[in-house]
């Protein structure tokens, strides 16, 4: 009798839901789209409770096909990305009520010197967010790099402690970036890929052709690590195969520049990994570099005036224009939005103007003859396109020394694992790791990503593997463990 009951109580539910959504479909069109979003709620919900790991790689592969509100067309507010921003948001509440509940953070994991980094940023994030212009938006983004922080970092590296959870992590997201991949490329051909239309064809899924080449050149070293490591079936080789090819056409096909040079960068890390270089002997050369610079800067930049090859036609052109700081509007418009950074941080060197304000808050600092075609006065088309300026001005010369030092303590560690690990498999894996990330580090200079789910799934997973194998596994033997 029991049941019965619940049988016919699972029928009503049923029924009333499509009796609500045909009404809705007739009579209430915009109610219809979002009540059809609920059974996915209803999933997410019962994933959240249940099974979380699921639910993580469900966000994974939900991140890259994501669509903003404001590509929706809805402008006004919080612009989220659905749907992988609410699953975020949810998880990240469910984890801190767990967390002050019963602890379930390895103390490890905080302890360690990557997120005690993190937790650096974090706080004086606070305090300038504190002391912000504007302090609605700081308090925005500093709730948003929190739900990041907490879905793609503390809780990955709980799920990280089983090996192959940084695998399906990797898979997931590399195969969600390939569907956007192949219909971009669709949508491109049908214009002859011309190189004008590269930096909207790739919405609605990412912004513009930069941050879909950031994201592709960060997965082109996984996909050919995963190909050489020993515990991975011939079929996802295969499949890896076929998403590094679909990469390498994406990527070219992109005109995404700062891609192509974050690759080459990403080339010359490996060979100082294979050359066994140590890092700081890299740093050092870095820092001769710079200096070198600093001393011949004006000789170098009239060298560079003196190229005046647009971002226009083919793959040679569009590589001879990455060093145009004379003609091409893409160069002149970062050198506007670098100088822009440069006077606020001037203006306001210890606190800075507050996290997330830049781009409100730059218009005044341009100068009239750094302006290009692509200048705008209504804060509407971007940030400071720097990782290590916009936290410049935005949290003063504290907050970009935080970023360098991050940076700094992640490559430090990624070349101590790989000199330290004697596992094949996890030294490929613990290379391509960091090889993805150095792309990203190169991207900083000319763009900044990190306040997009897009960028933070892999950006936060990376680091998260990267502590893992230092906690749990450089010592371990996984060469002969399957692991997908």
């Amino acid at each position: 009798m029991s049941k019965f009951k619940h049988i016919q109580v699972f029928y009503f539910v049923m029924f009333s839901y499509i009796l609500i959504n045909a009404y809705a479909l007739f009579f209430s069109r915009d109610l219809f789209y979002v009540f059809n979003m609920l059974p996915f709620a209803v999933l997410i919900i019962l994933l959240a409770i249940f099974d979380i790991e699921k639910l993580m790689y469900i966000m994974v592969f939900s991140t890259p096909l994501a669509i903003s509100l404001k590509e929706l067309g809805y402008s006004d507010g919080l612009n989220l990305s659905l749907p992988s921003e609410p699953v975020m948001i949810g998880v990240t509440l469910i984890y801190i009520l767990n967390e002050l509940n019963v602890h379930i953070t390895d103390r490890k994991i905080l302890k360690h010197p990557i997120t005690i980094i993190i937790f650096i940023q974090l706080l004086w994030m606070f305090v300038t967010t504190l002391t912000s212009d504007m302090p609605v938006i700081s308090i925005k983004f500093m709730l948003s790099r929190i739900w990041f922080l907490t879905s793609c970092y503390f809780i990955c590296a709980e799920l990280f402690k089983k090996k192959k959870a940084m695998i399906y992590h990797l898979m997931f997201y590399s195969l969600a970036l390939a569907l956007v991949a192949i219909i971009t490329t669709i949508k491109h051909a049908a214009y002859a890929f011309d190189e004008k239309i590269a930096d909207w064809i790739v919405s609605p899924f990412y912004n513009d052709h930069t941050a879909y080449g950031a994201a592709l050149a960060m997965y082109i070293p996984v996909m050919c690590g995963l190909l050489f490591m020993k515990n991975i079936s011939r079929v996802v080789k295969l499949i890896c195969l076929v998403l590094l090819i679909i990469f390498l056409v994406s990527i070219v096909i992109s005109f995404a520049r700062a891609g192509w040079l974050s690759l080459v960068v990403s080339l010359g890390v490996l060979a100082t990994l294979l050359l066994k270089i140590k890092f700081r002997t890299i740093l050092l050369t870095i820092i001769g570099g710079v200096i070198i610079f600093l001393s011949f800067q004006t000789e170098i930049l009239l060298i560079l005036g003196r190229n005046n090859t647009d971002s226009d036609g083919d793959i040679t052109a569009n590589i001879e224009s990455m060093s145009n700081i004379s003609t091409d509007a893409s160069n002149l418009e970062r050198l506007n939005r670098w100088s822009c950074a440069l006077q606020m941080f001037e203006e306001k060197p210890v606190l800075g103007f507050g996290p997330g304000t830049y781009q409100f808050l730059y218009a005044p600092y341009q100068r009239s003859y750094q302006k290009t075609v692509i200048s705008t006065n209504f804060g509407d088309k971007g940030n400071a396109h720097s990782e290590y300026l916009g936290p410049l001005c935005e949290q003063g010369f504290i907050g970009a020394s935080i970023v360098l030092v991050l940076v700094l303590a992640v490559m430090f560690l990624g070349y101590r694992l790989v000199h330290t690990i004697q596992d094949k498999s996890l030294k490929i894996l613990t290379i391509t790791i960091l090889m993805g990330l150095s792309t990203y580090f190169v991207h900083g200079f000319l763009n900044n990503f990190l306040d997009t789910d897009k960028a933070s799934i892999p950006f936060w997973g990376f680091l998260a593997m990267l502590v893992c194998i230092d906690l749990y596994y450089k010592d371990s033997q996984i060469e002969n463990e399957k692991l997908i």
